[in-house]
């Protein structure tokens, strides 16, 4: 590992937020306003993700009375406080930049649904040994 490397690893936060492409998040930024801060939450679709340790970072896009917006965001930087992940998309893009075109419902993603690991055990039934078979 370089010195460069090194550096990039320790710039980059202890705790990411997992989210994928097409998922529906809420972004809490820091916006400072004269003396005061404080937080804003941009809600939208993740609709592209670039980048590597330290330098990764993700669009958001967002429907703001009629007209679409986007909005970069660096995912190690400390102005993201959080990040909530509202809903999981289902995509079979890397980027969605095709949703710039779309309006209304057409714009949105099918919803991916949570497949945890089942409790029963799934082994095949074998038939039994004096059942008759046609």
């Amino acid at each position: 590992m370089n010195q460069l490397e090194r550096i990039q690893r320790s710039l980059t936060k202890k705790s990411v937020p997992h989210f994928e492409i097409g998922d529906t998040v809420r972004v809490h930024v820091k916006v400072v306003e004269g003396e005061k801060e404080r937080i804003q939450v941009y809600e939208g679709t993740v609709i592209a993700r670039k980048g590597s340790l330290n330098t990764e970072m993700f669009t958001v896009r967002k429907l703001s009375y009629g007209v679409g917006v986007e909005r970069i965001f660096p995912v190690h930087s400390p102005i993201v406080s959080k990040v909530d992940v509202v809903r999981q998309g289902r995509v079979r893009r890397a980027k969605l930049y095709y949703l710039r075109g779309k309006k209304g419902r057409f714009a949105k993603g099918e919803e991916r649904e949570f497949v945890g690991e089942s409790k029963s055990s799934a082994q095949p039934v074998a038939p039994q040994e004096g059942a008759a078979t046609a």
